[in-house]
């Protein structure tokens, strides 16, 4: 007999894998006792009754490593509380090199991973056929064992949740397929679904979309993106073998396969760097546990490289082929929170195979997430609010997954790009650059100039942990940017227009900074959270009485909207997205205003044009709106531009910038200058978490002005003092490079890890930023420490510095 659906809920899961079984159990955890999941088929019946269950606790950035550290605790606990066996068991994994690359990924992840407190040691080949006697380790170059990282019974984990999740007042029924969700005004009002061939609609303010592989089309049904597309992955189970025992977890990534021993049997299971993509045609409505056809020719080079890695493989019989589809991403990392386009849309989906290891842990953070209003830490890496629109077409996506799932065991050089779906989004310069060398690398979709080529050079990555091919190329560039003038196309920064009666007390409550200025004024702001956390970074560009402009990165752009969106009150003002409308054309260095005076007749002396102000200018036979404002360090404006007219400016430019040395420059450049200049960059310097005043920017905070959101979280930090600050560090050994990551080590203690680095050729090493400890301490104090960074296990001495080490004083900047 099926269970009665009811008609109100103030909670409604669609999906009974481990990941909406997740957020089932930890919304009733805070409470929640009027919860609801619906599972179209029978829970786990989609990806997680198949998944491989590794428990890997070190991820990629620190909140990441939190969450897959709290799964692991959380597997441990669920078996005593739900009396259902999960299968969990801490024995250690090892992740083994067979290059020199890749030795040099392993022990930077392991410098990493005692940065990020999780227990780690780098081990020699003899030490590993010691723990894993069956391994053929003649070509191992080096290896890393993680102790407490395990594996577990991904089904029986669900159901341990779903049981937790009943026992503390959640409804869960299986058979339900949702139809439709409902919405009004914006925001989520309930769904309808289907039960034995009966509809029913269900009330309710909340939906969480954990449906996995199907979690595209649901979203689509209410305008909402959520671009994930299925792939096959495969594995193989061998008989039993005689006398095989418990083992750590094997990742030979060089060789793109992983190894679990379970209950006297080895699973060896694939990431192939090219991926088949499923169910281009969508899903057919009575898949259930099912598997997908066998592909023997597919997996054989995989399973050619495993036995001779262990020979043991050639004389045990395969008692199971299995593949079964799984959900991926384009930038293979999944979804959580709260969707821009509809209030009370949440996301829990596209887990890209580690969806065990982080269901745990994302399924709390969403459950805080709703339960506050607000993320518990920085989520930025798996929010929602980083989906671009065109990204839910299928034809992308299928194109990008057969890459995504590969990427997952490839070499993670610094600066990889990726090689799908590529071209979607480009500027009117976008044949221009090309033309002369420009080598493009890709952000939210945009086609951006990395760095230039020159005459007769390869123009392609060839990828290294050492400096790589354009190494050169960007130190002309940067040297241009500080001795002369360089070009940026900046057109990918999202624009933002907001006007209407009202704009003024919005953006006053929404902005840190003081936004009440003269037309034609340009005001670097944040927009914070009630903790003081950064959620914008931005510039306001104040164009008369009613309207402002406000120009983001490009890859918040989403995010940007959703905040404001979401803070829009009962005042007349419209947001709209312009930043297709224009493009913008950077011209940034000592020599940039003697080209500008070549090629306009307007004034841009400082008398004329100062720093912080935007001007409408003649430039050739067009019109641009010449911001004066840098992100490099240097004299310089953004020239806001038709986009129609784009090209024509450029060429007007490029012509008249032979006289000057102008050089066309990319956005390697622009990070390795701002670095440089110690300029913070939204999701790797400044985050939602970081507290205004800790990331230095109290000079954009303006608590005179009257109230803003995080006002008094700005007042309480000024009295109680600044627990951390962030630093910036200068590698004393020209040879090492910083990318992110790398350990901070203070007085022999790692404190923390650089948030974002590159290569300053203007000072001459190595730039990095990141976080120090500093709580009772004063400046002289915290520099007074010696400091160094741990880069794969070697520390390098390091210079620190509060203020910025290129022009501390900004006096190039307002020459």
């Amino acid at each position: 007999m099926s269970k009665a659906i009811p008609s109100k809920a103030r909670v409604v899961i669609v999906g009974g894998g481990v990941s909406g079984c997740s957020v089932a159990y930890h919304l009733t955890k805070l409470g929640w006792t009027d919860v609801v999941l619906l599972e179209r088929k029978q829970l786990t019946s989609g990806t997680t009754w198949h998944a491989a269950g590794l428990i890997g606790q070190l991820r990629a950035s620190q909140n990441m490593t939190r969450l897959a550290k709290y799964s692991a605790d959380l597997y441990v606990k669920l078996e005593a509380e739900t009396g259902i066996a999960t299968g969990m068991r801490q024995n250690g994994s090892i992740t083994v090199a067979l290059t020199d690359e890749r030795k040099e990924e392993i022990y930077r992840q392991a410098s990493l991973a005692r940065a990020f407190n999780v227990d780690v040691r780098e081990i020699t080949p003899v030490e590993v056929k010691e723990m894993y006697p069956h391994l053929n380790v003649s070509d191992v170059k080096a290896a890393v064992h993680l102790p407490l990282d395990g594996q577990c019974d991904p089904a029986n984990i669900a159901m341990a949740l779903a049981k937790g999740a009943r026992q503390n007042g959640a409804t869960i029924i299986e058979g339900v397929k949702v139809t439709a969700v409902h919405k009004k005004d914006g925001r989520v009002t309930g769904v309808t679904c289907e039960q034995n061939g009966e509809t029913y609609t269900i009330e309710t303010d909340n939906i969480v979309n954990a449906a996995g592989m199907w979690g595209r089309e649901l979203g689509r049904m209410s305008g909402v993106t959520v671009p994930l597309h299925a792939c096959e992955h495969f594995y193989i189970v061998t008989e039993a073998v005689p006398g095989l025992k418990q083992l750590p977890v094997l990742r030979v990534p060089d060789e793109c396969a992983y190894y679990k021993e379970d209950a006297g049997k080895m699973l060896l299971g694939a990431f192939e760097p090219v991926a088949k993509p499923w169910g281009m045609e969508g899903i057919r409505e009575d898949f259930c546990f099912d598997q997908l056809p066998e592909d023997f020719d597919h997996f054989a080079p995989i399973l050619e490289k495993a036995v001779n890695r262990m020979p043991m493989l050639e004389t045990a019989g395969i008692h199971t082929f299995f593949n079964g589809p799984e959900s991926f991403t384009p930038d293979d990392r999944y979804y959580l929170g709260e969707a821009p386009e509809v209030k009370g849309y949440w996301v829990a989906a596209g887990y890209n195979s580690i969806g065990i290891v982080s269901s745990g842990g994302a399924g709390m953070a969403l459950a805080q997430w709703m339960n506050d209003g607000e993320p518990p830490f920085d989520l930025w890496e798996v929010d929602i609010r980083r989906a671009q629109p065109f990204q839910k077409n299928r034809t992308y996506l299928k194109e990008r997954v057969s890459e995504t799932l590969g990427l997952l065991y490839a070499d993670h050089f610094p600066y990889r790009q990726m090689a799908t779906s590529r071209g979607v989004r480009r500027t009117p310069l976008h044949e221009h650059l090309k033309a002369r060398g420009a080598v493009f690398g890709e952000v939210a979709g945009w086609e951006r100039a990395n760095w230039f080529a020159r005459e007769g050079q390869e123009p392609e990555y060839r990828y290294s942990w050492k400096r790589q091919n354009w190494f050169e190329n960007q130190c002309e560039e940067h040297l241009a940017v500080r001795n002369g003038v360089g070009f940026f196309d900046m057109t990918s920064f999202g624009k933002i227009r907001v006007e209407g009666r009202d704009v003024l007390p919005f953006l006053q409550r929404l902005c840190a900074n003081q936004i009440d200025v003269e037309p034609g004024r340009i005001v670097y702001t944040q927009m914070l959270n009630a903790r003081g956390g950064i959620e914008s970074d931005l510039t306001a560009t104040r164009l008369s009485e009613t309207a402002f402009l406000l120009i983001v990165p490009g890859a918040t752009l989403q995010r940007d909207l959703a905040w404001l969106r979401k803070h829009l009150q009962d005042e007349f003002v419209v947001i709209t997205d312009v930043t297709a409308a224009e493009s913008v054309l950077c011209i940034m260095g000592p020599k940039a205003r003697d080209l500008l005076q070549k090629v306009s007749p307007n004034d841009f002396s400082n008398a004329a044009h100062p720093f912080g102000t935007a001007r409408e200018i003649e430039i050739g036979m067009g019109l641009a709106r010449a911001h004066r404002v840098t992100y490099v360090g240097e004299l310089g404006w953004e020239l806001y531009v038709s986009s129609d007219q784009a090209a024509h400016v450029f060429e007007t430019v490029e012509s008249a910038g032979a006289d000057v040395g102008l050089k066309l420059c990319g956005i390697h450049t622009l990070d390795s200058c701002r670095i440089e200049k110690a300029y913070r960059h939204f999701g790797h310097d400044i985050t939602d978490e970081d507290h205004v005043l800790e990331a230095g920017l109290g000079f954009a905070v303006k608590t005179g002005k009257g109230e803003f959101i995080g006002r008094e979280a700005v007042l309480r930090k000024q009295e109680k003092g600044l627990k951390r600050r962030l630093v910036q560090f200068w590698l004393t050994d020209p040879e090492p490079l910083l990318f992110h990551n790398e350990a901070i080590v203070r007085d022999g203690k790692i404190v923390g890890t650089i948030t974002s680095g590159n290569y300053g050729h203007y000072l001459g090493g190595a730039i990095g930023l990141g976080y120090v400890p500093c709580e009772g301490e004063n400046e002289a104090s915290m520099l007074a420490s010696k400091y160094e960074i741990e880069i794969a296990g070697v520390r390098v001495r390091a210079e620190a510095s509060l203020r910025p080490m290129h022009d501390p004083k900004a006096e190039r900047v307002r020459f």
